[in-house]
C-alpha cells in the first residue's frame, strides 16, 4: 500500500504505543465506559466516509489512509485496541499537518467532544476486522445506494446524494423518457458532492454543493443508457455512480 504522510504518522504512533496510558477506563472489550459505538459509527460515516476505507462501516473513501490496513500490522503484533483508540482520537484532534489543498488534508476537530470519543472507540473496535457489524450496530446506518430506482416526472429527475455522507447516491438506478431532462441532486450532508452525466454524446457536470445545496444538469435525453456519477476526487471510484435508462 502506498503510504501517505498521515498513514506513516498513524503507524508510527501505533507502533510506539505512547498513547496507551492515561486513557479512559475501559470494559473487558477495550471500549471505554463512556463511549457509544452506535453514535460513533453514525458520526464516522457522516464525517469521515469521504476519505477513509473502514470495512465494518462500509465506507470506501480513497483520499485518506485505509484505516483497516493502517492498524492491521500493529494489532497483529499485539498492540491493544485501546492504543488504537488513543491514536485515532489524537488524529481527530491534531491531524497530520498537510497543505489545505492536499486531497488528504483533514481539518482538526472534524468531530469534537463526546462525538470524537465515540468515533475513536468505534474505529478502534472494528479496525482490520472482516465480516459485518451485527445487531443494533449493524443497522445504525442505512445501506448506501439501496433506495428504489428514481423515475423522472414531467422532465425532472431527483437523484439525492446519500444524506449520511456516504459516497453514494440514494439510488444506483434511474429511468426517464426521451426529451428535455433536468436531473437534480440535493446534498444534505457536509461532504461536498456534485452530479455529472455521460453517454450518448452527453457530457454534463453540475456544480459542487454541500449542506442542502442542489447540483443540477440539463440535457436532451435520447433513448439509451447513461451513467451518472460524482466528479469529486475518489468519489466515483468508491461507488458514487449509477445508471440512467431512457426509453
Amino acid at each position: 500500500m502506498a503510504r501517505t504522510p498521515l498513514t506513516i504518522r498513524i503507524l508510527g504512533l501505533a507502533a510506539g504505543g505512547a498513547l496507551a496510558a492515561g486513557l479512559a477506563a475501559c470494559g473487558s472489550d477495550g471500549v471505554p465506559d463512556d463511549a457509544d459505538l452506535i453514535a460513533g459509527k453514525q458520526a464516522f460515516v457522516k464525517a469521515c466516509s469521504a476519505c477513509h476505507v473502514l470495512n465494518r462501516a462500509e465506507t470506501k473513501g480513497t483520499v485518506g489512509p485505509d484505516l483497516d490496513e493502517a492498524f492491521r500490522r500493529s494489532l497483529s503484533e499485539g498492540f491493544g485496541r485501546d492504543t488504537v483508540r488513543g491514536v485515532v482520537l489524537q488524529q481527530i484532534l491534531h491531524p497530520a499537518r498537510l497543505p489545505k489543498d492536499s486531497p488528504a488534508y483533514m481539518p482538526p476537530k472534524l468531530v469534537e467532544g463526546q462525538e470524537a470519543v465515540d468515533v475513536a472507540a468505534y474505529v478502534a473496535s472494528v479496525a482490520s476486522l472482516g465480516g459485518k457489524d451485527t445487531g443494533r450496530l449493524g443497522s445504525a446506518v442505512a445501506a448506501s445506494g439501496a433506495g428504489k430506482p428514481a423515475v423522472a416526472k414531467d422532465g425532472k429527475l431527483a437523484i439525492p446524494a446519500d444524506p449520511n455522507g456516504q459516497l453514494a447516491y440514494t439510488t444506483e438506478k434511474a429511468s426517464a423518457t426521451p426529451g428535455p431532462l433536468e436531473i437534480d441532486s440535493p446534498n444534505e450532508s457536509a461532504v461536498v458532492h456534485d452530479i455529472a452525466v455521460e453517454g450518448n454524446g452527453v457530457d454534463e457536470d453540475g456544480e459542487d454543493v454541500v449542506n442542502g445545496g442542489v447540483s443540477k444538469v440539463s440535457f436532451v435525453a435520447k433513448a439509451g443508457t447513461y451513467e451518472y456519477y460524482c466528479t469529486l476526487p475518489g468519489h466515483r471510484a468508491a461507488g458514487m455512480e449509477g445508471v440512467l435508462t431512457v426509453k
